[in-house]
């Protein structure tokens, strides 16, 4: 499976807002984005011109590493937001919100997408009782997610645990922190969804 290895301060950077991608980290003053606010390279800050393809090339660009999904998949979540009924740009976001890893990231089982990532692909959560190791599995509302019993006793899984128990969860998430229980109940609004992007923009980018 093809993912994104480099450095991920540097993602940040780019787009030049925090898009959250190293946790914790990102809360602290080690963040890249606090410390040199404008693209990496050896020239420093450029003075270019923003252009109007410019301006949508990076929002696609944010909403894409926010999530972790590479151009093809991306471009594929695009076009089953355009067949769905509704307003494209939202309903790609919902596509993008449903996500297995993200669901986890959002009930705080994982510091970030990625480590959410990383855990469901060792098989340490369930859906509906079932092991679930795919993160781009989209859950659909009722769906119950669960840690696996074998690894609740593991030091970064109960770190997790005590973490969504201080966490909230957005409208369209319930956590129970007694019995370490996600439940999805309803699907995403555009209002629950907190991320600084436009996505209007990505839609007229794909649409050029």
């Amino acid at each position: 499976m093809a993912r994104y290895t480099e450095a991920r301060c540097r993602l940040c950077r780019r787009e030049g807002v925090k898009l959250y991608l190293k946790g914790d980290r990102c809360y602290t003053p080690k963040c890249a984005v606090g410390r040199r606010a404008f693209p990496p390279g050896q020239q420093g800050p450029s003075r270019r011109k923003v252009t109007e393809y410019g301006l949508q090339l990076r929002e696609k660009q944010k909403v894409r590493r926010i999530y972790g999904v590479l151009e093809a998949q991306f471009r594929n979540y695009f076009r089953k937001a355009e067949r769905q009924p509704g307003v494209t740009g939202e309903n790609l976001l919902r596509l993008l919100e449903r996500r297995f890893d993200n669901v986890v990231y959002r009930l705080g089982l994982g510091a970030s997408r990625m480590e959410a990532r990383q855990l469901i692909r060792h098989g340490h959560f369930a859906i509906n009782g079932r092991k679930v190791d795919i993160p781009s599995y989209l859950v659909k509302v009722g769906d119950v997610i669960t840690i696996r019993e074998r690894s609740k006793s593991l030091p970064r899984i109960r770190e997790n645990m005590e973490r969504a128990a201080e966490n909230t969860a957005p409208a369209w998430l319930e956590y129970d922190s007694e019995q370490a229980v996600g439940r999805v109940v309803a699907l995403p609004d555009r209002e629950h969804i907190d991320i600084p992007v436009q996505e209007q923009l990505v839609v007229e980018l794909y649409s050029r």
